[in-house]
């Protein structure tokens, strides 16, 4: 049986770094729409919290209303008990019933005069709530204003760029696919503990790239040696030669369109 093949550390530091130039783009796109799609989530959340707000307001606007018509019902009431007293007096046979009469006439006339405050207390309240009504109308109206252009914003980014997202996520996948998974997983480590995404950089001028750390001549050698996978002591990133890197950018380049 034949033995497999082994990859050479040269094609495995070029299909690594061909993943990152893809996932690198992705990341520009994604830079692109910027923090817009948070934006337009967190003005959703707001429109849902004002609209919940709304509708609180106008319940308990709607109960005092009903308040009102209720303690005018009392004032009708009472006052057809008044005239019924009225009528009663003109035929009282003693005190007893006589006093007994102005009582309940008393009592009717402080429940009217009990509903009053009421009904006033209530219109006091429904104002003050209607000034709330307004001011939360008012900002659920600048707040869907400005979630429309958000949106508009965000949809003219997705469709300038989610044709280029969808086909880059897709040759990423692919691409993953040619390289050990031992090596995708320590790629995927790196990505995501260092700034700007990068795992993989090119050693420019002594220095990895993005960092002022000057790698020793001798390390600069087995990177350009291309027989071993060297990582930077001080990011941690994967370090490849400028020229490799060059190669791998014009060839990824011509295979997205970019």
């Amino acid at each position: 049986m034949a033995k497999k093949k082994e990859i050479s550390i040269e094609k495995k530091l070029r299909a690594l770094y061909d993943l990152q130039l893809i996932d690198s783009r992705i990341d520009e796109i994604k830079n692109l729409r910027g923090e817009l799609p948070l934006e337009v989530e967190d003005l959703e959340n707001e429109i849902a919290g004002l609209n919940t707000k709304f509708e609180k307001v106008k319940a308990e606007v709607q109960e005092n209303e009903q308040g009102i018509t209720d303690q005018k019902q009392t004032i009708e009431t009472a006052k057809e008990l008044l005239k019924k007293y009225e009528e009663k007096l003109k035929n009282v046979r003693n005190n007893r019933e006589y006093n007994s009469i102005v009582k309940e006439q008393e009592y009717q006339d402080l429940e009217s005069q009990l509903a009053e405050k009421k009904i006033k207390e209530f219109k006091a309240f429904i104002e003050h709530k209607q000034e709330a009504i307004t001011s939360v109308t008012e900002k659920l109206e600048e707040r869907n204003a400005h979630l429309k252009a958000k949106k508009e914003e965000l949809d003219t980014i997705l469709k300038e760029t989610q044709k280029e997202e969808d086909l880059l996520q897709k040759k990423s996948a692919e691409f993953e696919t040619k390289i050990e998974e031992r090596l995708v997983t320590a790629y995927k480590r790196i990505r995501g503990s260092v700034r700007n995404g990068l795992a993989i950089v090119p050693v420019e001028r002594g220095a990895s790239g993005g960092s002022y750390f000057t790698i020793p001549p001798q390390i600069q050698l087995e990177i350009l040696s291309r027989n071993k996978i060297i990582m930077d002591e001080h990011s941690g990133r994967i370090l490849i030669d400028a020229e490799l890197a060059k190669e791998e950018q014009i060839k990824i380049s011509k295979i997205i369109g970019g």
